[in-house]
């Protein structure tokens, strides 16, 4: 069984007088039937500027890298400019830029504002919602033109995108195994823990973290990092030392994936 395996819902029979009730039931593995296994995540963080983006990014250099057909999706970004009559975002050009398999921009960034605020104020100022369906279509798109897709979402767990819908229900949605990055400076415990039981409440996969040292000044660092060893269910997946100049591919050194369902097997 794959943390990526398919969940499709069946009905089981109701006792008497009682209704029917839908339940998710995992199906085959797809190595089972010969077919080799998918990569899929999404990648969270403790706060906003922490360094999901970069940590998405190196996760799609080592998938590339390995000749792996891979894609990543930054649904929803803020803070966008625009350069040659297109809208452009740092976070989700980085992504395109370590990808190997390109898709129009409205389908790797569904929703790409200009304000550099809260989701929820820039798609107003914007004039439009942020809604699931498009997100969801646009992910189903890109999953069926590559062999992995990273998926980066917004600031921390839960951002508000509109009065309905917020980045935690679109984890939920998606229902990929969930990557969390913690930016290693004070208060780091307590905010790296609520997102653990955030993301546990919300019955996702956590399958593990990765500590992004974002202060070169930072005290007790290797305690706090003790300290949520011992508290976080999951495995730890890297350490990023502080980087005057971070890189996809610098950051991917210190980052160990092996094991995680669906990552491509080392070649000789």
């Amino acid at each position: 069984m794959s943390l990526n395996d398919p969940i499709v819902p069946v009905v089981t029979e109701p006792a008497p007088g009682a209704e029917a009730v839908l339940v998710a039931e995992p199906q085959p593995s797809l190595a089972a039937e010969g077919l080799p296994f998918r990569f899929c995540c999404f990648v969270t963080g403790t706060d906003t500027e922490i360094g999901k983006t970069l940590v998405s990014a190196a996760i799609l250099h080592m998938l590339v890298a390995g000749g792996v057909r891979a894609c990543g999706m930054k649904p929803v970004a803020a803070g966008a400019t625009e350069r040659h009559g297109e809208l452009h975002n740092d976070d989700a050009d980085m992504l395109v830029a370590e990808s190997s398999v390109h898709l129009p921009v409205n389908i790797t960034t569904p929703y790409m504002l200009r304000a550099a605020c809260a989701p929820h104020i820039a798609a107003k100022l914007d004039g439009v919602t942020i809604e699931p369906v498009p997100i969801i279509a646009a992910y189903a798109e890109i999953a069926a033109a590559s062999d992995a897709v990273v998926v980066e979402g917004v600031g921390g767990f839960r951002v508000p995108f509109s009065d309905l819908f917020d980045s935690a229900q679109l984890a939920e949605q998606l229902n990929l195994p969930v990557i969390l990055v913690v930016g290693l400076r004070l208060g780091c415990i307590s905010h790296a823990l609520l997102t653990v039981e955030a993301i546990i409440a919300r019955g996702l996969v956590l399958a593990g973290w990765v500590v992004n040292e974002i202060d070169p000044d930072m005290q007790f660092a290797d305690e706090n990092v003790e300290a949520l060893a011992e508290r976080i269910p999951a495995r730890l997946l890297g350490r990023i030392p502080y980087l005057e100049q971070p890189t996809a591919a610098e950051a991917a050194k210190f980052i160990d994936l092996a094991g995680l369902p669906g990552w491509p097997s080392a070649r000789d």
